[in-house]
């Protein structure tokens, strides 16, 4: 249940402020009457957490195995080439972050995206890489 509550105050807190920085962290922790470490341990754990700031797309392909055999490795291959960042970077111009996340659970839809925490994309074909890049001004 205190989880829950913590991973709830995180979405909210990094939906307003973009990231979590520690003293959000802090915040949240004093909000919900926990230890900051357990705030922490919360944050870190998952990928959905930002913990430095991010371009303003923030781009997470699954790179587990199943999706790993149906082509999301040439995906990432491809997203690193056309972005020029590898995994944990941003854009010199704060466009985009790249990240690699583990299942989404849609393996049956490989390789597949999730854009800003939000928004899945599958089947990330060249072209629908290429498409998604375009879409996003």
């Amino acid at each position: 249940q205190k989880q829950s509550a913590v991973m709830a105050a995180l979405v909210i807190a990094q939906d307003e402020k973009g990231w979590l920085a520690p003293e959000t962290m802090d915040f949240v922790a004093e909000y919900l009457s926990m230890p900051a470490v357990a705030v922490y341990e919360v944050a870190s754990f998952y990928n959905m957490y930002n913990l430095e700031p991010t371009g303003r797309h923030k781009l997470t392909i699954c790179t587990c195995l199943p999706c790993g055999l149906q082509g999301s490795l040439d995906a990432a291959d491809r997203l690193k080439a056309k972005l020029g960042i590898d995994f944990n970077e941003t854009t010199p111009d704060g466009k985009f972050t790249l990240k690699e996340g583990e299942c989404m659970g849609a393996c049956g839809d490989a390789p597949v995206m999730l854009v800003n925490n939000v928004h899945m994309r599958s089947f990330m074909t060249p072209e629908e890489i290429d498409r998604l890049l375009a879409e996003c001004n």
